[in-house]
C-alpha cells in the first residue's frame, strides 16, 4: 500500500555519508533534530558519525571478510559489533558468551509456521544444548542463540526467503508487533488483528521505494518504540505497557468498531509507567491504523528526547506537552497526510459497564469454526531446545496445519485442530511422560514467565531461567491455587520479564545473607518482589517492591512466596 511517505532530506549529514545519497535514518531527520543529536548522549553521537541502517549491507560484508580471513571480530569497529548490528536484529552477547550473538526477530502477531520453527531450530543446532536455544519472548517473537556473525548474515537471507526478517528489532527501533493470538479463530473477537500487525509491520520494516527489507524512515529514532493491537476485551497482547496501545471498541453513535488509544506505557530501570489515556477513538482498519501510528512514530523521531536516553520514551514527551496538546499534534499530523475516510475528531468510546473475565490461553477450547479447536501449550520460561522446536513443528504439521502462533506469555498455540483429533494430539509423547511440555499444567507451574537472565543477558543480575523453572515446580508441590497465579521473573530493573504487571514479580536485585562462619552479612544474589500488577481490560502495574532483599535461594525464596501466595492468592498448603 502506498501511505506517502516523504522524505525530510535527500542524503545523511553523518560526516562519513556526507558524500552518498544512499538513504540513511539521519536522512529523515529534519535539521533541528540533527542538531540536538549532535549535542545528545553517546547512541545518538554513535548513529551521526555511522547510520544504524548501515548494518543492512554491513553485516554481509563483514561476513565476507570473515569467512576469507581479512578480519576477525577484535577487528570489526566496536560500535558496529555492539550497536549497529542490532539493526539487522543481531546482539553482541560477547560478555556471557564471547564470539556469539542473539538473533532477535520479527514475528508480527505472533504467528509463525512449522517451516519457520525448523529453521530457527536448524540454523542454532550447530552450536550444542547450552547455546543453541531458541527464545519466545514476552513481545509474542522468537530470539535466537549462540550464533556467530557470519552464520546470522545467511540467516537473514534464509528469513527473508521464508517470508520474515529480523531487521530493526532491536535498539532505537521499532519492536515487534504484538496482537492477539486469538486472532479469527474467537467467538468474543472484536477485531481481526492479523492484517493490521502484518501493516504495521511492513511499515516500519519494508523499504517501500526499494521493496527491500530494512525501512531508514524509522531508521533513527530516540529510543525502541512499542506498539501492541488487542482483538477483544481480554487485552491478549497487553496494550497498557505499550508505547501505543489500541483497545477495541464500538462507536457508540455508528455502531462501527474501533480503538480507543492509550500511549506511553514502559518498563526501565528509571520508571515504570502505565499508558495514559488519550480520549481519541479510531476505526480499526488497516488504513486508520497505519495514519496513525505514522503520524505518532514522525513526532517522535522528530520531537523525542535525544540526550538524556532515560528520557528518550514516548511517555515522557506525552508529558512535556501535556495530553491535550499532544492529542491535537497528531490529529494535525494525520490530517496534514490527506488521506480520505479516516476520522480523527472522534473522542475515546465508551467500553462495556458489564463485567468480563479473561479467558485462559492454555488448554483445549471450542473455536466458533465447527468442529475446531485451539490447543495450547506450556512452553516453560518460553525456552526451547532444538528437538522441542522439532516437536512443535511436527505437531502443527500434524494437527494444525503447520500455523503456530506465540502468546505474549511465552507459550504456544496450535490453532484450527479438528475436535476429533485434540485426543490424539494429547496422546503425543511431545506433551507427555517426561517432556517439558504440557497441555493442561496447573495453576502455578502453567503461568510462568521469564527474562532471559545472566545466562547470556549482559545486563542481567541473576539468573532466570532454570530458577524460575525450579522453584516454580517446588511451589506447586507444596500449595495449590483457586485460580492460576502469573509468577514472573527478571533479571534486573529494565524489566523484560514485566514482573510489575505480574501477580507476583520477581526482580533482580542486591540482598544480603549472614555468613554463619563469620558472623558478618555478605552480598548474595537476591531480589525485589512486587505484588499485584494486573493485565486484562482494567490492566494495572504494582510500582512499588512489597519486599527488597530476598536471596535467590531455593528455600529462602520458596518461603516467602508460599507466604504471599497465601495471604494473597488464596493458596492453599498441600501439607
Amino acid at each position: 500500500m502506498g501511505y506517502g511517505i516523504t522524505r525530510l532530506n535527500a542524503k545523511t549529514t553523518s560526516e562519513n555519508d556526507a558524500t552518498t545519497t544512499r538513504t540513511t535514518g539521519t536522512s529523515y531527520l529534519p535539521v533541528a533534530t540533527v542538531e540536538r543529536a549532535k549535542e545528545g548522549n553517546k547512541f545518538e553521537k554513535d548513529k551521526l558519525a555511522k547510520d544504524g541502517t548501515s548494518a543492512f549491507t554491513d553485516v554481509y560484508e563483514y561476513a565476507k571478510a570473515i569467512r576469507e580471513g581479512k578480519t576477525e571480530y577484535d577487528q570489526i569497529d566496536g560500535g558496529d559489533i555492539n550497536m549497529r548490528l542490532k539493526w539487522v536484529g543481531m546482539l553482541s552477547r560477547f560478555k556471557r558468551t564471547p564470539g556469539r550473538f542473539m538473533m532477535r526477530l520479527r514475528v508480527p502477531n505472533g504467528i509463525i509456521t512449522s517451516e519457520q520453527m525448523r529453521l530457527y531450530a536448524k540454523s542454532v543446532e550447530p552450536y550444542g544444548p547450552e547455546l543453541g536455544v531458541i527464545d519466545i519472548t514476552t513481545r509474542q517473537n522468537i530470539q535466537l542463540r549462540g550464533l556467530t556473525l557470519e552464520d546470522g548474515a545467511d540467516l537473514t537471507l534464509k528469513l527473508h526467503a521464508a517470508n520474515q526478517t529480523s531487521f530493526q528489532s532491536a535498539l532505537d527501533n521499532v519492536r515487534n508487533m504484538v496482537g492477539s493470538p486469538l486472532a479469527g479463530i474467537d467467538d468474543k473477537e472484536m477485531v481481526d488483528t492479523r492484517p493490521i500487525t502484518n501493516a504495521l509491520n511492513d511499515l516500519v520494516s519494508l523499504n517501500k521505494e526499494t521493496g527491500e527489507r530494512g525501512n531508514p524512515v524509522y531508521g533513527n529514532l530516540p529510543r525502541k518504540f512499542n506498539i501492541a493491537v488487542s482483538g477483544s476485551r481480554d487485552d491478549f497482547a497487553h496494550t497498557h505497557i505499550n508505547d501505543i496501545g489500541l483497545q477495541p471498541c464500538a462507536n457508540t453513535e455508528t455502531g462501527e468498531m474501533g480503538f480507543n488509544v492509550v500511549l506511553g506505557g514502559y518498563m526501565s530501570t528509571k520508571r515504570v509507567a502505565e499508558a495514559v489515556e488519550m480520549d481519541m477513538w479510531i476505526p480499526a482498519t488497516v488504513d486508520a491504523t497505519i495514519c496513525l501510528c505514522e503520524a505518532i512514530l514522525r513526532i517522535f523521531r522528530d520531537e523525542g528526547a535525544r540526550k538524556d536516553r532515560q528520557k528518550a520514551r514516548l511517555m515522557w514527551l506525552v508529558e512535556e506537552k501535556g495530553v491535550e496538546t499532544f492529542k491535537a499534534d497528531v490529529i494535525k499530523e494525520m490530517e496534514s497526510y490527506g488521506r480520505e475516510g479516516i476520522p480523527t475528531q472522534f473522542p475515546a468510546q465508551k467500553q462495556s459497564a458489564d463485567a468480563f473475565q479473561r479467558r485462559e490461553l492454555l488448554g483445549v477450547h471450542a473455536q466458533p469454526q465447527k468442529g475446531k479447536s485451539r490447543v495450547g501449550v506450556h512452553i516453560p520460561t518460553g525456552r526451547l531446545s532444538v528437538a522441542e522446536a522439532r516437536q512443535i513443528a511436527e505437531l502443527a504439521d500434524t494437527y494444525s496445519g503447520g500455523e503456530i502462533r506465540l502468546t505474549v506469555e511465552q507459550n504456544v498455540i496450535l490453532p484450527n485442530v479438528d475436535t476429533a483429533k485434540v485426543t490424539a494430539l494429547l496422546a503425543e509423547s511431545a506433551v507427555n511422560g517426561d517432556s517439558r511440555l504440557r497441555v493442561n499444567p496447573d495453576n502455578i507451574v502453567g503461568h510462568m514467565v521469564s527474562c532471559t537472565g545472566a545466562q547470556f543477558c549482559p545486563l542481567a543480575i541473576i539468573e532466570t531461567k532454570a530458577p524460575a523453572e525450579r522453584i516454580t515446580k517446588l511451589l506447586a508441590e507444596r500449595v495449590e491455587t483457586p485460580k492460576p497465579l502469573r509468577i514472573h521473573w527478571t533479571g534486573c530493573p529494565n524489566s523484560c520479564g514485566q514482573a510489575q504487571a505480574a501477580d507476583i514479580g520477581i526482580m533482580g536485585g542486591p540482598a544480603k545473607k549472614l555468613n554463619e562462619e563469620t558472623g558478618k552479612m555478605v552480598a548474595v544474589p537476591g531480589c525485589q518482589i512486587f505484588v499485584g500488577g494486573t493485565i486484562g481490560e482494567d490492566g494495572h502495574l504494582s510500582l512499588e517492591p512489597y519486599k527488597k532483599g530476598i536471596p535467590i535461594e531455593d528455600e529462602i525464596l520458596v518461603a516467602e512466596l508460599l507466604e504471599i501466595i497465601v495471604d494473597q492468592f488464596n493458596g492453599k498448603l498441600r501439607h
